[in-house]
């Protein structure tokens, strides 16, 4: 096997207590700011021009997350050699087929694609090749893995950064806002390149292949069955009338933040979600007495809120939620000591096998192994282990080619060690 060190995760003689300057911010596009596209006049133009340029294609998108109700694309950017830097306005112009076919063939670079990827795929701009810097810095041994701090680090550039949360579903949106949003996509080739490079140097490109074409071939997620269960702070809740309470007004928050098209916390923070059901109100002044219940929009949705608590007061006890729902995984790994000493013994060797195989080639133990899909072979191993057993069930559990190469022989090992 190549060499899989990455000097980049080691200290940089450069980077010492002596270096006070700060690398140079990258504050202007070099083609300046183009204007947005928000009509399919200049939507086929741009898709033009992208198609007779050559090369990768940098992609990014901007969402307003915590905004709005969803994660669709406010703003996407995109630039190609030869063809430099477009600004879509994908509400304006909600099919980009004819971007999509204009750059079919070339591979799209995005950074965190998982991220994008899904509201990419809602305006048709979903790539059919892949190269994500971010998976590729995780692959290297990055410790941080941002954008600004990569490009800062293998470029030598800043990105400034400060718009990074803004509402992007403003408009018009304000110039300092697009000058933002075309630099992540001014360098983002460039990175691309130097970390192809590393990854070469490592010994890890066809890992990266491997793990872009996963990204690229992962079904949609199934929506959770009771999402409202990641309610922050439910762990405080322990009756069964309050976990209905919890269950209530989130369906309720959801309701009215969908229509309304805003971002479910700003309707309802999940704080005042969790008070309610400690305190099950019983009038619109007990629930105003709750301090969170007194913010604007809230307030304003009190009658829904109490009636809401009201249904789950009247609620035959076969209707409350379970503490706890089904699960069709292993337990949590801190009861497995009392319901089953042997599992837990072979958790610690796989778990410890992981990390050291993780540490030999410089990266994250969850980009070596998926952790389900180990704890899932440590509470239940192939009834006869062996090195194609354990690949088999690794295999099943969406590992690739390479991390059951570097992996499958010593985890069989292991877990042969633990039941002796």
């Amino acid at each position: 096997m190549a060499n899989v060190l990455n000097s980049k995760t080691e200290e940089d003689p450069e980077s010492t207590s002596e270096q006070t300057s700060p690398a140079p911010l990258l504050s202007e596009p070099r083609d300046g700011i183009p204007p947005v596209v928000a009509d399919e006049e200049e939507l086929a133009r741009v898709a033009a021009a992208f198609a007779a340029a050559g090369g990768p294609v940098a992609v990014d998108a901007e969402r307003a997350s915590g905004y709005r109700y969803g994660q669709r694309a406010y703003l996407v950017q995109l630039r190609r050699a030869g063809a430099g830097t477009a600004l879509v306005d994908p509400v304006a112009c909600p099919d980009l087929t004819a971007l999509r076919e204009a750059v079919a063939d070339a591979e799209t670079v995005l950074h965190a694609a998982h991220q994008d990827l899904p509201c990419l795929t809602e305006v048709n701009l979903r790539p059919r090749r892949l190269f994500d810097t971010e998976l590729a810095g995780r692959l290297l041994g990055y410790q941080r893995v941002g954008l600004g701090t990569m490009v800062e680090r293998v470029l030598g550039v800043r990105l400034a950064k400060e718009h990074a949360a803004v509402d992007w579903s403003t408009r018009p949106l304000p110039e300092d806002w697009l000058r933002y949003a075309a630099l992540d996509v001014e360098v983002l080739i460039e990175l691309r390149d130097a970390l192809e490079a590393e990854l070469a140097e490592a010994g890890k490109l066809e890992w990266a292949h491997e793990e872009f074409a996963a990204v690229l071939a992962a079904p949609p997620k199934e929506p959770r069955p009771d999402p409202w269960r990641r309610t922050s702070g439910i762990h405080r809740v322990r009756s069964q009338r309050g976990l209905g309470v919890v269950r209530e007004l989130w369906l309720e928050r959801d309701r009215i933040a969908r229509e309304r098209d805003l971002s479910p916390g700003r309707v309802l923070q999940d704080s005042a979600i969790v008070e309610a059901a400690l305190a099950m109100p019983r009038t619109p002044q007990e629930l105003t007495a709750i301090k969170a219940f007194t913010v604007r929009l809230a307030r304003r949705y009190v009658p829904a809120w109490i009636k809401a608590v009201n249904r789950v007061r009247d609620m035959a006890p076969a209707d409350l939620p379970q503490p706890s729902p089904p699960g069709d995984g292993p337990p949590p790994t801190n009861r497995w000591a009392d319901r089953d000493p042997a599992a837990a013994r072979r958790l610690d060797a796989v778990r410890s096998v992981v990390a050291e195989i993780a540490e030999r080639v410089v990266m994250p133990t969850e980009n070596l192994l998926q952790p389900d899909a180990v704890r899932r072979l440590a509470w239940s191993p192939p009834r006869t282990v062996s090195v194609d057993s354990v690949a088999e069930h690794l295999r099943a559990h969406q590992a690739r080619n390479w991390q059951i190469e570097l992996t499958a022989a010593a985890l069989a090992e292991a877990l042969r060690s633990a039941a002796r």
